[in-house]
């Protein structure tokens, strides 16, 4: 009997204790390495700032392409800038052209 009574007691003085420990344990590993955790929050926003680099090269390349589709409307199309431009992608050149060089990363149009 008195075996049993201190077995008990033993028990229900170190049960309680153990179990809140151990829940404690587990809220707070969930709370940083869980799905919805600090590294998981964390992760997020690296691929939220990946998501927003994106999106700026995408706004940059649309606004390029806008302008160049625009410079193909009727009214943009010159044919002596038309002509430049055909001679500059064949590389020719008349004798009687004046070649002016530019930067490599000048923006020509």
């Amino acid at each position: 009997m008195q075996l049993g009574r201190i077995i008990r007691r033993a028990v229900n003085a170190v049960l309680p204790p153990s179990v809140f420990l151990a829940l404690t344990g587990y809220f707070c590993w969930q709370a940083t390495q869980g799905a919805h955790g600090l590294k998981s929050y964390h992760e997020q926003l690296h691929l939220l700032d990946e998501a927003h680099e994106s999106q700026a090269n995408a706004v940059t390349e649309q606004a390029a392409w806008r302008r160049r589709v625009a410079g193909l409307s009727e009214g943009a199309l010159n044919a002596d800038i038309l002509d430049e431009r055909a001679r500059a992608m064949l590389n020719l050149a008349n004798p009687n052209d004046i070649v002016v060089p530019y930067d490599k990363h000048a923006q020509l149009f």
